[in-house]
This record gives structure tokens, C-alpha cells and sequence, in this order.
């Protein structure tokens, strides 16, 4: 779940503020840039910290292990939320499947908070994004599926779809990935359908924003990414994300937002 190359935002605020602190995201006047650009004129306008993560913790169906880890319930609003989307589209998917047999239609799914939770480490960080307090937990522990995600999965491929997943993850993390993903039961779970954001190394599809040095968002980092296996004969039938920026840019037929209230990016 490393996003070294962005900022992690909270959705309203204090995560946000942690960051920017770490980051020095400043803004004029000294203040700090919050989602969106917006900056508070009065305190009435911030949602009280302890507030926050209560309604979070909640929204989640917190519970917590005898070794004082934190989970989401599967009979939370978290997991109901989910559980209608899924339904949605799957669907979706059947429909488009039924009258296209030629084998190259795919599903398209981000890692982090779409295709795995993050949310015990989010909790055990206080929803502040550190990278190698990330980095050692991607190498030592395994996220549990989003609920549902990886069943949704495992049907879209035995309906003849390929599925792919694209993360923000760096290309470092590529052995824990595929570890983390096949730990739960994922398809294609495989170097040929994972893609990893690669610095040092980018791809020539991504040159236009990743050479001489790269500066992709997110965005153009996943559409041009879509857009590759594109033309590569792939028909994208639907894509899934956590983030908006995992699905704007084009190069799928449907997309698919996962509820995510733990942090925004860009």
C-alpha cells in the first residue's frame, strides 16, 4: 500500500493535517492544503478528530483481537455497502459476457482498500500514511479481501473475463503483492496481471509523463496503464477502485467506487 509518490488526505481533516505537517504542504499564509484545496475559515468547519474515527470505527463494525488488532465486521454498513455494489456488478458483468465470447474482455481492480482492506493499519497508524511503517507491514502481514472482492473475482474469471490489478504500490513491493493477493484467494494473481508503479524503471507506454523524470498523477499513471493493455486487444469491461483517481481517465466501460472514508488521494 506504499504511496510514496503522493500525499495520503484524510476525507475531511487530521490525517490531512499529519501529512501536510510531515510533507510541508503549505499553502499561502502558512496554512496547510487540505483535500480539494479547501482551507477552513473557522474551527465549526472541522470535524472534531475523536468524532472522526469514532463514526469510522463504527461505519466498520470495529472489533478488535486478543492481540489488539483491529477489523472490520462482514455485518457492518462498511461490508453492506460493498455487498451492493458487488451485486451491481456482477450483474453488469453477466449481461456483457453472455454476448461477447471472444476471450479478451477483463476486469480491472486497484490493490489497496478496493481488492484488499487496509483498515488495521489504518487504525494502528492512526489513518497516518508512513512509509516504512507500510513497507514493513506489506512484508510481514497479509490484508484480509475486501468483503466479497475476491468471491466477485473468482466469478468474473470463471465467466471467462482476465482480471488485472493496478496499484500505486511501488515495483519493490511486487513479491508481497502477489503474496498478499494469492493469501486471499485472488485470480491472476501473477507478475503478466500485476502492475506496480516502477520509477527507476517506467514503462515506454507511460514516457509522456514518467521520462526524463516522472511526474504521472494517479491518474495518468492508471489510464495510461488501461490504456496499454487496451492495445493490447484487452476490452475493460469494468474497472474498481477505492480512490477516483483509480477510475477517471477512460479505457473501461463501467466503473465501480469502493466506499473508502479512511483517506483521499489525489
Amino acid at each position: 500500500m506504499t504511496r510514496a509518490w503522493t500525499l495520503r488526505n484524510h476525507s475531511r481533516t487530521f490525517a490531512t493535517l499529519a501529512v501536510g505537517v510531515a510533507a510541508g504542504a503549505l499553502v499561502g499564509g502558512g496554512g496547510l492544503a487540505l483535500a480539494g484545496g479547501r482551507v477552513p475559515t473557522s474551527d465549526t468547519q472541522i470535524t472534531n478528530m475523536t468524532d472522526e474515527v469514532s463514526q469510522i470505527k463504527a461505519y466498520y463494525g470495529d472489533t478488535v483481537d486478543a492481540n489488539g488488532e483491529h477489523w472490520a465486521s462482514p455485518s457492518s454498513n462498511y461490508a453492506i455497502q460493498v455487498q451492493g455494489i458487488e451485486a451491481k456488478a456482477e450483474k453488469y458483468l453477466a449481461q456483457k459476457i453472455k454476448h461477447d465470447h471472444s476471450g479478451k474482455r477483463a476486469v480491472v481492480l486497484d490493490v489497496d482498500d478496493t481488492a484488499l482492506s487496509t483498515y488495521n493499519y489504518e487504525l494502528e497508524t492512526t489513518f497516518v500514511y508512513n512509509p516504512a511503517s507500510n513497507a514493513q507491514y506489506i512484508a510481514t502481514k497479509n490484508f484480509p479481501a475486501v468483503f466479497g472482492m475476491n468471491n466477485l473475482a473468482n466469478w468474473a474469471k470463471a465467466q471467462g473475463y482476465t482480471v488485472f490489478y493496478i496499484t500505486g504500490r511501488p515495483e519493490s513491493q511486487r513479491a508481497d503483492t502477489v503474496r498478499q493477493l494469492t493469501s486471499q484467494g485472488y485470480p491472476d494473481a501473477d507478475d503478466s496481471h500485476l502492475f506496480l508503479k516502477n520509477v527507476a524503471n517506467p514503462p515506454a507506454y507511460l514516457s509522456s509523463c514518467a521520462t526524463p523524470t516522472w511526474t504521472c498523477t494517479t491518474t495518468q499513471y492508471k489510464s495510461g496503464t488501461r490504456a496499454y493493455l487496451a492495445a493490447q486487444g484487452w476490452n475493460i469491461t469494468a474497472n474498481f477502485g477505492d480512490q477516483y483517481s483509480d477510475l477517471n481517465g477512460g479505457y473501461s466501460e463501467q466503473t465501480y467506487k469502493i466506499p473508502n472514508p479512511m483517506y483521499f488521494l489525489p
